[in-house]
């Protein structure tokens, strides 16, 4: 099972691409509050288009609450600030990919604590970070090619 956990996501948008990424893969959606929306919000439920009944989504109101439900089991956290790349990581089995705000990332106490569970997507120096969104696909799928895609179509329809 994959898990994707965005800590207090400010963009509406991009939590919606999120959660269109988390539809179409099977993995369920975890949002640490505090968020810089409503989720019934319309520009995040556009951006979801009609793939939001498909997506098995969490909510908690802060790091703390997330843990005692879910543990860190499988965690890997996403960070620019990272010492390796996600191609070093085995991200097979059972994953969560927890990534940060838009604008400050995740929490250094977070990041220090799993210091050695943090992975970052290779980017060139003079750029700060990609979308959040795109992060999260990237990784996702990631994820996902090391699983052997589980339960996911491999070929469509001009297969046949």
């Amino acid at each position: 099972m994959l898990d994707i956990v965005l800590v207090e996501p400010e963009i509406p948008h991009n939590t919606g691409a999120v959660a269109r990424t988390c539809a179409v893969t099977g993995a369920r959606l975890h949002l640490v509050k505090p968020l810089g929306f409503d989720i019934s919000d319309k520009a995040v439920k556009r951006c979801g288009l009609d793939y939001w009944h498909l997506v098995d989504l969490h909510v908690y109101e802060d790091l703390d609450e997330y843990f005692a439900v879910n543990g860190d089991a499988g965690l890997w956290l996403a960070t620019t600030k990272a010492p390796r790349a996600y191609p070093e990581a085995d991200l097979s089995g059972d994953v969560t990919l927890m990534f940060g705000k838009e604008t400050a990332g995740l929490p250094a106490w977070l990041r220090e604590k799993y210091r050695d569970r943090c992975i970052r997507i290779p980017m060139r120096d003079e750029a700060r970070s990609l979308n959040l969104s795109n992060s999260v696909a990237i990784l996702a799928y990631e994820a996902l090619r090391q699983q052997d895609f589980p339960g996911l179509t491999g070929a469509g329809s001009m297969a046949e």
